[in-house]
């Protein structure tokens, strides 16, 4: 028999503006992104070093699944959770700074610590790495937030007994624009986990 699972909480990220559940819990209208990402780490009071270094997109994964396990109570540290991503530009504000090193002749200085982050799912191995978690993972590449295909597999995930919890979304993240929505799916929650509900909150 399947297990009725549900959507635990969710948050999104748009327009300088947290919201989690419907709330919006931190808004600066008036930065740039990459310091409106800065404020947001400081907001949440984290004590994380590694975040400085991290992409933009990694930051926002990190900010936005920090935000949902804090808020949900529980703890993924170690646990059989799952994490399920995607966007359309892949990795593509990082590849623009890689290429910009790369391709002035007389200036030509690659750098390391940038070219780490040219794989969108480099931002799943640093929440993996902060929460030690050694579960399934996948990055996906669509033209838009694919509800369809997030339910399927996110619930095939846990249906299978591959994960007791999925952690997912979408985490768009290209120069100054940033589109993110993410979310815990477990067999606790007050919404059904359904295609629907799921692009239901992302579009409201």
């Amino acid at each position: 028999m399947d297990k009725k699972l549900y959507i635990h909480n969710y948050c999104k990220i748009k327009n300088n503006s947290v919201n989690l559940n419907g709330e919006i819990i931190y808004s600066d209208k008036e930065t740039e992104m990459t310091v409106f990402l800065k404020n947001v780490y400081h907001f949440l009071g984290l004590k994380y070093a590694k975040f400085f270094k991290m992409d933009s997109l990694s930051k926002i994964a990190f900010l936005t699944s920090e935000i949902l396990v804090n808020n949900a109570k529980i703890t993924i540290k170690e646990t059989n959770t799952a994490v399920v991503l995607s966007n359309n530009a892949s990795s593509l504000d990082t590849d623009r700074k890689h290429q910009k090193s790369i391709s002035d002749p007389d200036n030509y200085f690659p750098s390391p610590s940038v070219f780490v982050y040219t794989l969108p799912n480099i931002g799943i191995g640093e929440i993996s790495i902060r929460h030690g978690l050694k579960s399934e993972n996948v990055f996906f590449v669509f033209s838009q937030y694919n509800e369809t295909v997030h339910y399927t597999y996110e619930n095939s995930l846990i249906q299978s007994g591959k994960a007791t919890t999925v952690l997912s979304g979408w985490t768009n993240v290209d120069d100054q624009s940033v589109d993110v929505f993410m979310y815990l799916i477990s067999e606790k929650g007050s919404i059904p986990h359904s295609a629907k509900e799921l692009i239901k909150l992302y579009k409201n």
